[in-house]
């Protein structure tokens, strides 16, 4: 971890999405950061010492799914499939698939594994599983002005962790997808020939020295999403949420269980035809029961 001081500064941006606005001040004190996010090797110990087993490999309740054919309630998760050509890119359906089996284990689904990926982010970890591996670690998970504050390195204004421009010099400074989205793919530093995570610290670190706060996985916060930064996002993954109000937790949204937690950083799939999300101030909403390829998290703990 690294010592991240207290502050006060910009959080948010006016220049992309709406739901990043509007710019507010926020003030956060000083607090230790993991340098990089949780990978598997962590969580695979974390798994071996307690026996946890985490919500995308747990069994599912027919109650909470009213209408579903039994064959369908088989634990899994959701794993992108990367298109033949291009498609329109009004509906996430058509490059993500629930895959039975599919869990941090198996990332891709049966007959996957963790070979060579030990040092890769874990991925598939639900709100439920990133909280237990906190507090096993005697830790927790930042809030979303820790985070973002933290991802700024100390360039209070700047669009990307380490400067306004994407790629200086022509350098790739975090595993995002480069290409257009979701069938044109430019592998980069560390990537392979399919869209993937990259082992953390493969990029520059930021101003506070942290790795991986663009691109590579998406990473949790403790703050509930909420619409009230502006119109509803759109998500990468999901349907958007709705405007909520201002105290308590938001309502949960017609389809979902469960309510949405900001999520921040990008992963490798965002690209700019389509999410340009690898910045400190994006953000989006996930379901806390959300469990995907290119979604983690890192921890803090207090000073």
């Amino acid at each position: 971890m690294v010592r991240v001081p207290g502050g006060a500064f910009a959080m948010g941006s006016r220049d992309f999405f709406p739901e990043e606005q509007p710019v507010r001040e926020a003030v956060v004190e000083p607090f230790w950061i993991d340098v990089h996010q949780v990978t598997n090797a962590d969580f695979h110990r974390f798994v071996r010492e307690t026996g946890y087993v985490t919500v995308a490999e747990r069994d599912l309740d027919p109650a909470d799914f009213p209408g579903a054919a039994p064959e369908d309630l088989v634990p899994g998760a959701l794993v992108f499939q990367r298109t033949n050509g291009p498609v329109p890119l009004d509906d996430w359906r058509r490059w993500w698939t629930y895959v039975p089996g599919a869990s941090w284990r198996h990332p891709g689904g049966p007959g996957t594994n963790l070979d060579g990926r030990t040092l890769h982010p874990v991925t598939h970890v639900a709100y439920a599983d990133a909280l237990a591996y906190a507090d096993w670690a005697g830790k927790s998970l930042p809030s979303e002005a820790q985070w973002e504050f933290a991802a700024r390195g100390g360039l209070a204004a700047a669009t990307f962790p380490w400067g306004e421009e994407f790629a200086p010099r022509g350098r790739r400074m975090a595993n995002t997808w480069v290409g257009r989205f979701p069938w044109e793919f430019q592998p980069g530093k560390g990537q392979a020939a399919q869209p993937g995570t990259t082992k953390v610290g493969t990029y520059p670190p930021n101003g506070y020295g942290l790795f991986d706060v663009a691109g590579n996985v998406w990473e949790w916060t403790t703050d509930y999403y909420r619409g009230d930064h502006g119109a509803p996002a759109s998500s990468c993954c999901a349907p958007a949420a709705g405007r909520a109000r201002a105290d308590g937790p938001p309502p949960v949204e017609a389809g979902e269980r469960f309510p949405r937690r900001v999520v921040k950083g990008g992963s490798y799939l965002c690209a700019p035809n389509y999410c340009l999300r690898y910045r400190p101030a994006a953000r989006q909403g996930q379901t806390e029961d959300t469990a995907t390829c290119h979604l983690g998290f890192r921890c803090v703990a207090a000073d």
